[in-house]
């Protein structure tokens, strides 16, 4: 499969919110998104980045950006590891239910780049090692699905 060209962007925000959380991972997973998007032809001014407290709060954020006429994708970024609780499955799968339910009910697409992971050494690996950088694989998601949305 080919690589879009960089005039393939759609016009539009594409707003990125990450939380705070793991911030050596999630840093590495913005930049990637970043990165991407720049290369696939969105202008840094179309580039909107915020952050908050953590996963859990995520979903509301993305909301809030989804609602914003000019933001056409909202890449969501963040990492929650296992701990010895039961809160990690919490935040976790509230938070992907969350995001799941702000893109369908707002129409516009949110990729889910918050990594689940059983060790720091598993997100390690999702945020540039071994297994690639899920904030690249959630930019280009994001421009496909705004492509899309676009052309419906």
């Amino acid at each position: 499969m080919s690589k879009p060209s960089a005039a393939a962007a759609p016009e539009g925000v594409f707003a990125i919110v990450h939380s705070r959380y793991n911030a050596e991972i999630v840093q590495s997973l913005v930049q990637a998104a970043r990165d991407t998007l720049r290369r696939r032809g969105v202008p840094e001014r179309n580039i909107r980045v915020t952050e908050v407290p953590g996963a859990w709060e995520l979903p509301l954020a993305a909301a809030y950006l989804a609602d914003e006429e000019e933001v056409v994708a909202v890449i969501a970024l963040g990492c929650v590891v296992r701990g010895q609780t039961r809160h990690f499955e919490h935040v976790a799968d509230e938070c992907a239910r969350g995001l799941m339910t702000v893109q369908l009910e707002s129409g516009v697409p949110v990729a889910n780049g918050v990594l689940a992971v059983e060790a720091y050494e598993h997100a390690q690996e999702r945020a540039g090692g071994r297994l690639g950088n899920k904030g690249e694989e959630c930019a280009l998601a994001a421009l496909a699905m705004a492509k899309l949305a676009t052309e419906r």
